[in-house]
């Protein structure tokens, strides 16, 4: 784990304490949703947000949608105070983020269109709480009358591009440190980075790489 890594969840997890009341905003560090729906078909996106330190927190991931964009507004709800970050035991790096997901509402088309995955973004100045930040695009979903192919999903936010112990580059959306969290990248050649804004999709391949079919291709540096 980079120490640029540790100090961002470190110090963004600290931000969200902050806030003394008892709905917190949060924002999301990474989003996977189908690349194609049909018109008036919810569906399952999946979010990876901040935490907050807060007993018994309630995760509200605040959904809406307009006649362009699916918008998520995540955030917290909770009975008690906000306990103290710093006094939590070496695990409070492992719950600084929460690997969940939210239902999109049904969108209209009465042909093929698309509608833009929007979301408050981390700014790194090392504040996670959402009313601080601008929302951001973390790609786009396609909604067809009928006939969507669920097979590819779209994926998006911040993430590493690293290489594990047997030389593989996978990406690892930020703040997900469980070994099976990083994604093989179909592009073995691609150079690393610490933390960067990347985009791309999920899909199936005909030929393994790193010994797995379901590949994550970059289609943004």
């Amino acid at each position: 784990m980079r120490l640029s890594t540790v100090i961002v969840m470190s110090l963004g997890l600290l931000a969200a304490c902050d806030n003394s009341g008892k709905v917190t905003p949060v924002t999301v560090q990474w989003m996977e949703w189908p690349a194609e729906v049909n018109a008036g078909q919810p569906f399952r996106t999946r979010l990876v947000v901040w935490g907050v330190c807060a007993i018994n927190p309630q995760f509200r991931p605040g959904v809406s949608a307009d006649p362009a964009d699916v918008t998520f507004a995540p955030y917290f709800t909770f009975e008690d105070d906000h306990i103290l970050c710093a006094q939590a035991t070496g695990s409070f790096l492992t719950v600084a983020t929460l690997d969940t997901a939210g239902i999109a509402p049904g969108l209209a088309a009465t042909t093929t269109r698309s509608y833009e995955m929007r979301a408050p973004m981390p700014d790194f100045a090392f504040n996670a709480l959402a009313r601080d930040l601008s929302v951001g695009t973390f790609g786009q979903v396609v909604v067809q009358r009928s006939g969507a192919d669920p097979a590819r999903r779209n994926a998006g936010g911040y993430a590493s591009i690293e290489r594990d112990s047997l030389n593989c580059l996978r990406v690892r959306p930020l703040g997900l440190y469980a070994p099976d969290a990083a994604m093989a990248l179909d592009d073995q050649a691609a150079a690393g980075a610490s933390v960067a804004l990347v985009r791309g999709y999920l899909y199936e391949a005909t030929t393994p790489t790193c010994g797995e079919t379901r590949l994550f291709h970059r289609v943004t540096p």
